[in-house]
């Protein structure tokens, strides 16, 4: 059952990282590039994360799982918070050097003009 559960959390994780890719690829602009990104590889290498977890639990001796366990939850939780900063201040950086949406309205640059 474990081992069956673990092969579901790789396959779920696989399938986000590459749905990321596919956003990567085809998305027009920087900002809808980021979001692909951003969104589906954390939601991707969460479940990575856990099935790296459940194959620890079957291998190791119970000390040495909880250490890897520990670790590998302290990366989920450096991933957590990273990768969505990350993001954040590439598009913030990407909006400042006057890159524009592709398609959109633009509300910051009317909220920066009346200052």
């Amino acid at each position: 059952m474990i081992e069956f559960l673990t092969y579901c959390f790789l396959a779920v994780g696989i399938v986000f990282n590459a749905i990321a890719v596919l956003g990567v690829l085809r998305f027009p602009d920087v900002y809808t590039r980021l979001h692909a990104e951003a969104m589906t590889t954390t939601f991707g290498s969460m479940f990575v994360i856990l099935a790296v977890i459940l194959h620890a639990y079957q291998i190791m001796k119970l000390d040495l799982f909880i250490i890897f366990s520990i670790h590998s939850l302290v990366a989920l939780a450096a991933l957590l918070i990273v990768n969505p900063t990350g993001a954040h201040a590439i598009a913030r950086a990407a909006h400042k050097s006057g890159v524009k949406p592709a398609g959109v309205t633009d509300c910051l640059e009317t909220r920066d003009e009346k200052k």
